[in-house]
């Protein structure tokens, strides 16, 4: 009998964490859950510790241990708590694949941990790529170990090379619904509430996710980590406007040829393939049909309106640090848009000033990231205190 792949979920409490583990419980003859994390929903991590009897789980936030600790007393699972465990957790020796679910720059550490304990990651943070790519990607070579991209776009591109992959790509194209605000003047974004933006049309995300998607950056950092995960030039990589959402992305090959990868919005469909990848495992999702979409429509990205799309293409451009301070003054913009301290449009200008201001270091270490986060996040903090 084919031994069962033991799965890790950095982040189980989150939307992508919670599909995984309606993926992970679809087959259980396939999947043994090692390992559940949470930042800070102890509520949510308890419930699922208890359905799903992991061998450990992680509450990131210390504060909460002794409420895991003690919720889970009778049951036989480890609780460790702090930033440190999870890059402990994903050592263990049975684990097979990390899916990391973290949002933002806190899923680098665990992941390069993952990677230098030999194995293989299911990346659904697309910050682990967009701040650090060059080391990630060179760690993941050294060690024989596969990336498998989790987000829609990036496993479509997957699913379009498989087969082909000694074929050079002349192009690809990233797909974008376009977000609440496909086609809004600068002059309406000004006004843009909370509630407004974080009302996506196709997708359903957490909150973080659902601003980015609103004002393109989600695509652009989407674009940095496709240069990493397809080893691709910046001028290789087109995003358009594809409202329906049915077409995930497209390669385009050195004779012409294209292909696409089509469905329904679900993310279950690209978590499972990256768990279960070489094998597509039969699923009851909803099957798309032609009759309900007679129309497919395309359409040109707004980098000028949507500013976050253009300093993404000139953070990848200049390479380096730049994507580092990009995604950290992202993070602080986005958090305070949420707690309603700055406008929407304030988020671009944010990124563009950080970008500016922070230093820029070419050939970084991992320390140098780090630092470049950390001053970014200042930078970003200082501008509107």
């Amino acid at each position: 009998m084919q031994q069962k792949k033991g799965v890790a979920i950095l982040g189980s409490t989150g939307s992508i964490g919670t599909q995984a583990l309606e993926v992970i419980e679809a087959y259980p003859d396939f999947f043994d859950l090692q390992v559940i994390t949470a930042q800070s929903n102890a509520q949510l991590l308890i419930e699922q510790a208890k359905k799903f009897q992991p061998n450990a789980v992680v509450i990131v936030d210390d504060t909460l241990y002794s409420t895991v600790k003690e919720a889970l007393s009778s049951e036989d699972i480890h609780v460790y708590a702090g930033k440190e465990a999870l890059c402990q957790v994903v050592e263990f020796n049975e684990v097979h694949v990390v899916l990391t679910a973290l949002v933002g720059y806190a899923g680098l550490k665990p992941t390069l941990a993952a990677i230098d304990a030999g194995k293989d990651i299911a990346l659904a943070n697309k910050e682990t790529l967009v701040v650090a790519g060059e080391i990630v990607t060179q760690r993941a070579r050294e060690k024989g170990i596969n990336i498998y991209p989790v987000d829609s776009e990036h496993s479509a591109i997957f699913q379009c090379l498989v087969g082909e992959f000694h074929n050079p790509i002349e192009k690809i194209y990233l797909t974008a619904s376009g977000g609440p605000f496909r086609g809004w003047t600068t002059q309406q974004l000004e006004t843009v509430t909370k509630a407004q933006a974080l009302k996506h049309p196709n997708w359903t995300m957490g909150a973080k996710i659902t601003i980015d998607s609103a004002s393109l950056m989600n695509k652009g950092l989407e674009v940095i980590e496709a240069k990493w995960l397809f080893n691709l030039k910046p001028e290789q990589i087109d995003v358009i406007v594809h409202p329906q959402s049915i077409v995930h992305s497209l390669v385009q090959f050195t004779d012409g040829s294209m292909k696409a990868q089509m469905g329904l919005p679900d993310m279950k469909l690209p978590i499972q393939f990256a768990l279960t990848y070489p094998d597509r495992f039969t699923t009851d999702f909803p099957r798309f049909n032609f009759m309900d979409y007679p129309q497919l429509t395309f359409e040109q990205a707004d980098r000028t309106t949507f500013r976050n799309l253009d300093l993404a293409y000139e953070a990848m451009n200049r390479g380096g640090t730049a994507a580092c301070a990009l995604n950290a003054s992202n993070e602080i913009a986005v958090q305070l848009f949420l707690e309603e301290k700055i406008g929407f449009l304030d988020i671009a200008r944010t990124n563009e000033w950080v970008m500016n201001e922070a230093s820029f270091i070419q050939k970084p270490s991992y320390e140098d990231y780090v630092a470049i986060d950390a001053m970014s996040r200042e930078i970003a903090f200082t501008k509107h205190s």
